[in-house]
C-alpha cells in the first residue's frame, strides 16, 4: 500500500487504485490534448451556424456599426469538450493536474504549427499537382495552394490562440476551485458550468484582440467586441447544453474508480490552496 499526503488529509491508496488513478489522468489528458490540437487545426474554416440549422441569418445589430450573423470558426464545435475535460481533471486532480496538461498542450500546439509551417515550404511533386489539378466540378485546382491556405494561419492568430488558450484554462481552474470552496461536493453544475462560462468569456475576446486588433491589427476595438459577443453567445448556449455531460463523466468515473475513492480524490484536489502548488 502507498500512503499519500494531499492537502490536509492522509489517504491510504492501494496499488490497484493508484493504477486506476494514473490511467484516468492519462485518458482525460489524451482527450483534452487531442481535442485541443484538432480544434486548432480546423480553426481556419468558418462555418454558418444558421445554414447548419436551416434558419435565416441572425442579422444581430451591435454597437451601432455592425450587423453580424453566427459565422463561427469550426474549432468551436469541439472546444466544449476541452473545457468539460478541464473541469473533470480539475475535480479529481486539482489545478496542478490542469496546469501540467495545459502547458504540455500549448507546447504541442506550437510544435504542430512549426511543423506545418515547415512542410508548406516543401516543393510539391509534379505528379501530385497533375492528378489533383481539377476539383469535383472540373474547375482548375491547385492542391498545393489549397493545402497551404488550409494549414497556414497568420502568426497573429497563432499567438492569439495560444495566449487565449492558456489564459482561459487558468481562469477556468481558479474559478472552479473558488466555487468548489462554497459548493463542496454538491452542485457540480454550478462550479463546472460557471467556471466554463467565465473562462470562455475571457477566451472569446482575448484571441480576437491579439489576432486582429493589437499591434496595429486590421480590426477596430469595437469590431473585436462585437464579434466576441457573437462568439460568446454561442459558447454560453453550448456550455449550458453540455452540463449533463459533466454528470455523465462523474458517473462513469465513480463506476471506474469506485465511489469512495473518487470522492477521496475530489476532496484531496479541493484541499489544495487556491494559489498553492
Amino acid at each position: 500500500m502507498n500512503r499519500t499526503l494531499s492537502g490536509n488529509s492522509l489517504a491510504t491508496t492501494t496499488e490497484k487504485q493508484l493504477k486506476k488513478k494514473n490511467t484516468l489522468y492519462l485518458v482525460l489528458g489524451s482527450i483534452f490534448l487531442t481535442n485541443a490540437l484538432i480544434a486548432e487545426m480546423v480553426g481556419p474554416k468558418i462555418f454558418s451556424l444558421e445554414a447548419l440549422l436551416g434558419t435565416a441569418p441572425a442579422q444581430i445589430a451591435l454597437l451601432g456599426e455592425f450587423t453580424l450573423d453566427f459565422n463561427l470558426t469550426a474549432g468551436v464545435v469541439i472546444w466544449p469538450i476541452v473545457f468539460i475535460t478541464t473541469d473533470v481533471i480539475n475535480e479529481y486532480f486539482g489545478k496542478k493536474g490542469v496546469r501540467q496538461i495545459s502547458f504540455l498542450t500549448a507546447a504541442l500546439i506550437a510544435y504542430v504549427f512549426i511543423v506545418l509551417g515547415a512542410v508548406t515550404d516543401l516543393p510539391p511533386a509534379q505528379f501530385w499537382l497533375d492528378i489533383n489539378n481539377t476539383d469535383n466540378a472540373g474547375n482548375p485546382f491547385n492542391i498545393n495552394e489549397a493545402f497551404n491556405k488550409t494549414f497556414l494561419q497568420s502568426q497573429r492568430i497563432i499567438i492569439g490562440s495560444l495566449f487565449a488558450f492558456l489564459i482561459g484554462q487558468f481562469t477556468d481552474v481558479i474559478t472552479f476551485q473558488w466555487l468548489r470552496r462554497f459548493t463542496q461536493s454538491k452542485k457540480i453544475w454550478l462550479r463546472a458550468t460557471g467556471s466554463t462560462l467565465i473562462s470562455q468569456l475571457i477566451d472569446s475576446f482575448v484571441v480576437l484582440y491579439i489576432a486582429f486588433h493589437a499591434f496595429d491589427g486590421p480590426w477596430s476595438f469595437k469590431q473585436v467586441i462585437a464579434v466576441g459577443i457573437i462568439n460568446y453567445i454561442y459558447k454560453f448556449i453550448i456550455a449550458i447544453i453540455s452540463t449533463p455531460l459533466i454528470y455523465l463523466a462523474h458517473y462513469l468515473i465513480d463506476l471506474y474508480l469506485g465511489k469512495e475513492f473518487a470522492r477521496q480524490l475530489a476532496e484531496d484536489a479541493a484541499d489544495s490552496k487556491l494559489f498553492g502548488k
